[in-house]
């Protein structure tokens, strides 16, 4: 045997040795090594669920209120866009001729979906016979004709601006305080030719009675010349579309671009337009859609 494998032979004796040395408990105490651990995968992120929460009667005439949670894109009523503020407050109003049922529909940044139907009940409308012409202070149905449709456009565009204001989210007060003499939503008879229903409600106060702001807003037509229908006319808009308009006026002491406040003096109670005696007419609009004032202001005081 060569040196070289006397040598391998005497360190693999050396290695056996070695082992034989360890004592067999400590041998089999050593813990195996650890096996792989796969990864935990991470659970799916929560969905949010999304809600419209709705306050208030949904009737022909009236206007309910509601707030949407975080996350809103977009919301529409009858395919209808409607504005919403930042907090996710709304409201939304019912035409004097609203059908049975209509759609709310919000759409979310995460792509969900609400679908409410809203189920609107139906008015009670009267029938009023008036002795004022229907053509108003026109001298003549021509006369009418050529005046209307300017009036009608003033109208629309003051209806159109868009507004920053919160009054629409405060509690609504009278304009001015007597004895209803007109009624919202009634069919009117102007001395025996039938016109359109009666769009807002009329209070019978004597001419030169201060009147005042139902609510916040900013005046957006003030009519100095007398219109047709309206006579001195007057619109404020209390913010998210909804606008009061003053008719018959004697007075107005407030200009558009104005701002004013709760119950604050806009001008005074007169007979000027379609008007048989002094009264106020006060009506309501959001939108397009014509509302009953008594359903924001609650019962009138005398």
């Amino acid at each position: 045997m060569s040196l070289w494998t006397h040598g391998r032979c005497g360190a693999a004796v050396a290695l056996l040795a070695a082992a034989a040395c360890v004592p067999v408990a400590e041998r089999e105490s050593r813990p195996p090594p650890p096996a792989a651990v796969a990864p935990v995968p991470a659970p799916p992120p929560q969905r949010v669920r999304h809600d419209l929460v709705l306050t208030g009667a949904a009737e022909q005439g009236a206007v309910i209120t509601g707030r949407a949670s975080s996350g809103l894109n977009s919301l529409t009523l009858d395919g209808m866009p409607v504005p919403v503020a930042r907090d996710g407050a709304f409201l939304i109003g019912f035409d004097r001729d609203a059908g049975a049922e209509v759609e709310l529909v919000a759409t979310f940044t995460d792509g969900q979906r609400i679908v409410r139907p809203i189920t609107v009940a139906a008015g009670r409308w009267r029938i009023e016979h008036v002795g004022a012409p229907w053509r108003g202070s026109a001298t003549s149905d021509a006369d009418f004709a050529r005046r209307r449709p300017a009036e009608l456009a003033q109208i629309a565009a003051a209806r159109a601006k868009a507004v920053e204001s919160d009054g629409w989210r405060q509690a609504f007060r009278w304009p001015v305080t007597g004895r209803l003499s007109g009624f919202f939503g009634s069919q009117r008879v102007y001395q025996g030719k039938p016109g359109a229903y009666h769009s807002g409600a009329d209070i019978a106060v004597p001419a030169g009675t201060p009147f005042v702001a139902p609510a916040d807003g900013v005046v957006t037509l003030a009519a100095g010349t007398p219109f047709t229908l309206e006579g001195h006319l007057l619109i404020v808009d209390h913010g998210m579309g909804l606008s009061s308009a003053f008719l018959h006026c004697q007075r107005l002491d407030v200009k558009v671009g104005d701002r004013v406040v709760q119950g604050q003096r806009l001008g005074t109670v007169g007979r000027t337009g379609r008007a048989t005696g002094p009264h106020m007419h006060w009506g309501l609009t959001w939108r397009g859609k014509r509302l009953d004032p008594g359903k924001l202001a609650g019962p009138i005081g005398d």
